[in-house]
């Protein structure tokens, strides 16, 4: 029997588990765009009590959350503060400018090592012909960062700046998860810093779809609106929703394992001068600019030995572990990656 592929390339491309399908196919279900679907309203409620804010709203995607949380705090022809790797402004295909009327300008591309002071130099008040800046987006963990974390002190400092400039502070917390496992800071405690977030359920955790908005009781009303606008009103998406609950109870405390995995192919791939930084959580970003090897090639070669690596550009690419890669795959992939970077 041939063996199974190691799938590197992403943490979305989990398949649901027995357990999760079972809880799924339970799940209870009603029309949501009625506000009538028992299982999405339990996982709002759910995930907006994690974080400690009001209200949450489920949405199809990532992208989605993060579109919707960004028309929530900035108004057309206004200013969205980010850096320049960050999601929102990179893999979001221009959605602020094109649905929300929104002028994004960016600070350097840092990942998770950000200077906040750096941040309260770019912002415009109202006045002076000038475009004035209504958000700051930070993201946690950082995906073209290589999943570094941003810390707490430096996040209480954004939110110290946000709140003298009269500005909001909203959080792509796609992998807020790994943040929390990692440094051990409370949910609670980083919703509080923040005036909206965005959270995955299908990155690391495993749920087939969806993410949620989380926010006060009256943005997370308007947000209904702006998510049917777009296109993400669902009906009995509960057999959804059923996947994410189930993935909260399960599959946030055994994160720490996909971040010990991808500690273990970092080790491996030091002596080859290709880690771009170390693996904080279970992203390993890698960077050929020194190697004889390009990452394209190196892509291919893996790929014909059965192991899935991402390419991020002519250079640089990535790793990331998830629950679908255990301890054998973790072993295959540092054999075989190993391999093509001594030949």
């Amino acid at each position: 029997m041939a063996e199974r592929t190691v799938d590197l390339r992403s943490d979305t491309v989990t398949r649901p588990t027995a357990a999760m399908r079972e809880a799924m196919a339970r799940a209870e279900v009603g029309d949501d765009v009625y506000g009538e679907d028992p299982e999405i309203n339990a996982l709002e409620a759910e995930v907006a009590a994690l974080f400690g804010h009001e209200a949450a709203l489920f949405a199809p995607s990532g992208s989605m959350a993060n579109q919707i949380a960004l028309q929530l705090l900035v108004p057309p022809a206004h200013e969205l503060l980010c850096d320049a790797d960050a999601h929102v402004v990179t893999y979001e295909i221009g959605a602020a400018a094109a649905y929300g009327g929104i002028s994004s300008r960016t600070w350097p591309a840092v990942g998770g090592d950000l200077d906040p002071d750096v941040v309260a130099a770019m912002i415009r008040p109202d006045g002076y012909w000038a475009v004035p800046t209504r958000a700051i987006a930070v993201e946690q963990t950082h995906n073209r960062g290589g999943g570094g974390v941003i810390p707490l002190a430096t996040l209480r400092q954004l939110r110290d700046i946000a709140d003298v400039a009269q500005v909001a502070l909203h959080c792509d917390g796609a992998r807020i998860w790994h943040a929390h496992v990692a440094d051990g800071v409370p949910l609670a405690e980083y919703g509080a810093l923040f005036d909206t977030l965005s959270v995955c359920l299908s990155k690391g955790l495993g749920a087939p779809v969806g993410s949620v908005v989380v926010g006060s009781a009256d943005k997370i009303e308007r947000a209904r609106f702006i998510r049917k606008r777009m296109g993400g009103g669902m009906r009995q998406a509960g057999i959804l929703a059923a996947a994410g609950r189930y993935a909260l109870r399960a599959n946030i405390d055994r994160l720490a394992e996909d971040h010990a995995r991808a500690a273990r192919l970092a080790e491996a791939l030091e002596p080859f001068g290709v880690l771009a930084a170390p693996a904080r959580t279970n992203i390993v970003p890698l960077d050929f600019t020194k190697a004889t090897i390009d990452a394209p090639a190196f892509a291919a070669a893996a790929r014909a030995e059965g192991v899935l690596v991402s390419v991020l550009g002519p250079r640089t690419g990535r790793l990331v572990t998830h629950l679908d890669v255990d301890d054998a795959g973790i072993d295959r992939a540092v054999a075989v990656l190993t391999r093509i970077l001594r030949d």
